[in-house]
């Protein structure tokens, strides 16, 4: 197999290629941050736009289903058109359409302006990627993706805090407004760093136009169906239904023109490299693990302990900042230590997290769930830097582009599929655990008698006649009960996330031993 090779001779870096990675890591840092920022902000715009809780969960879902679209056409695109010129126009396009989603008058132009931000900021993310491969040698690349590494776990992990700290302090606008001066950055280190390359129309002529609209209607409605299943119950929808029965359709259309068209958009033959198709299943549960437990949290948070947006961000972030202290260490511990080591570690102590997380009650709040969240932090970083450096360690320069489009692709994919997961599982389980609890409760239990009893004098004592404080108590004592099934179905939600890690780790048995450098150690 061909190994990379860079067109630096050396391992000197000059200080304007640093620049071009840092503009390009920090364009992908704001297409991630957005995935999640607007999560604590959501009924305040709700509230402005006149939107119910169905039809805001479009707001997310727009941004979503376009990026995914986009994410694995980048590669291709970027060579039509040049990388620079590609990454300008595009991160343009997201700076406006982030000013114009605060401007939003309703909630179809919202919905509207947060697709084309997708689509822009959709490219950031892969593009940061390929940049890094096709410019820094392979000595420096575990910097690098030390680097693209914040963007991946640290900005999913504090996006929520940033959010809801912006929303209580200011206004919701200013989740959308903060794009602006990283945005400027952006295109400023771009401009100043990546070489200026002709364009290349001509391949346009010869584009895999039904492969890419295969894998667009395909992917979007998978996401689609991903991202509104749980809230019109999956298959009871008619929507999801026919959704589901596109996603069938074109995915099979898509993979069978790839893997048969000389020139596809997207080389989907990647999967079958040994550490490319192996780290590809551990950044698909790594996503789950990121959007996983990202939604799970606040949520228990907000529902069981009633915190609001600020303070859900006070416990996420024990898990964000904290990374930023042990990511620069990676690449040192990646040239001393196996890096599949290096991986089993952070998968591990990611699981064990969510293991401490599985044993809530309703008391645990901001002290209690501080020392998983460490922990959390310290395996998150320990995942990401070395799983690319794997990834991408056999791979030629001429497949970076379709490498990171689809590494890209399926850590976002796993997030989709786990907050689905996570959804459906909350509520079968809330389901599960109040039929069981309330099957232990009967009004000839002295216990149960006893606690009705103390609950209807209470109420009586605050005003109530006798027959209203009874149905006062039994509302209570439901109320109890409902909220201790959620409290346990919070626990299975956190054990689900803790075993897809784990089972992921197998994969990593199987790795190919890579040297940190980025160059194999055997072929």
């Amino acid at each position: 197999m061909t190994t990379v090779a860079h067109p630096q001779p050396s391992d000197r870096v000059s200080f304007k290629t640093w620049v071009g990675v840092f503009g390009t890591v920090l364009g992908a840092f704001m297409a991630v941050l957005d995935i999640q920022i607007t999560n604590s902000s959501l009924q305040d715009i709700q509230a402005a736009l006149g939107a119910t809780l169905e039809e805001g969960s479009w707001i997310s879902t727009s941004y979503l289903v376009a990026e995914i679209i986009v994410i694995p056409l980048t590669g291709w695109l970027s060579q039509v058109f040049s990388t620079r010129r590609y990454i300008l126009v595009n991160a343009s396009f997201f700076i406006l359409f982030s000013i114009l989603c605060a401007f939003a008058w309703n909630l179809p132009s919202m919905i509207v302006f947060r697709a084309l931000q997708g689509f822009t900021g959709g490219i950031l993310i892969p593009m940061a990627f390929n940049v890094l491969l096709t410019t820094l040698p392979p000595a420096k690349q575990p910097i690098g993706m030390a680097l693209f590494g914040i963007t991946a776990t640290f900005a999913p992990s504090i996006g929520p805090t940033l959010g809801g700290w912006l929303t209580e302090n200011f206004s919701w606008h200013y989740v959308f407004y903060i794009n602006v001066v990283p945005g400027l950055m952006l295109l400023a280190a771009v401009a100043y760093a990546l070489d200026a390359r002709p364009m290349r129309l001509e391949l346009l002529k010869d584009g895999d136009w039904f492969g890419i609209l295969a894998m667009a209607i395909g992917l979007g409605s998978l996401q689609v169906v991903l991202e509104e299943g749980s809230r019109k119950d999956w298959f009871s929808s008619a929507l999801v239904m026919r959704l589901t029965a596109l996603a069938v359709i074109f995915l099979t259309i898509f993979f069978w023109i790839e893997l048969t068209r000389k020139k596809p958009f997207i080389n989907l033959r990647l999967m079958k490299e040994r550490n490319f198709g192996l780290a590809s299943i551990v950044n698909v549960a790594l996503g789950v693990g990121l959007y996983g437990s990202v939604y799970v949290m606040p949520l228990y948070l907000g529902q069981i302990q009633g915190y609001n947006a600020m303070q859900i961000g006070e416990v996420l972030m024990w898990v964000g900042f904290p990374q930023l202290l042990i990511i620069p260490f990676v690449p040192k511990l990646m040239q001393r230590i196996d890096i599949r080591l290096i991986i089993g570690v952070g998968v591990s102590l990611f699981a064990v997290s969510c293991f401490m997380n599985s044993t809530l009650t309703n008391l645990t709040g901001l002290d209690q769930l501080r020392w998983s969240q460490l922990v959390r932090a310290a395996g998150q970083p320990l995942i990401m830097v070395p799983l690319s450096s794997v990834a991408t360690a056999n791979l030629p320069p001429s497949q970076a582009g379709s490498a990171s489009g689809l590494f890209n692709m399926m850590r976002n994919l796993g997030g989709s599929f786990g907050i689905a997961a996570i959804a459906t599982l909350l509520t079968q389980r809330e389901q599960f655990h109040s039929n069981r609890l309330s099957e232990n409760l009967s009004v000839f239990n002295p216990a149960t008698q006893e606690r009705l009893n103390q609950a209807t004098q209470y109420f009586i004592s605050r005003g109530s006649d006798l027959a209203t404080a009874q149905s006062q108590a039994i509302a209570s004592l439901g109320n109890i009960v409902r909220r201790e099934a959620y409290v346990q179905a919070f626990n299975d939600c956190f054990y689900f996330i803790g075993f897809s890690l784990l089972l992921s780790g197998l994969a990593i048995l199987f790795f190919k031993k890579i040297k940190a450098s980025g160059m194999s150690a055997g072929h």
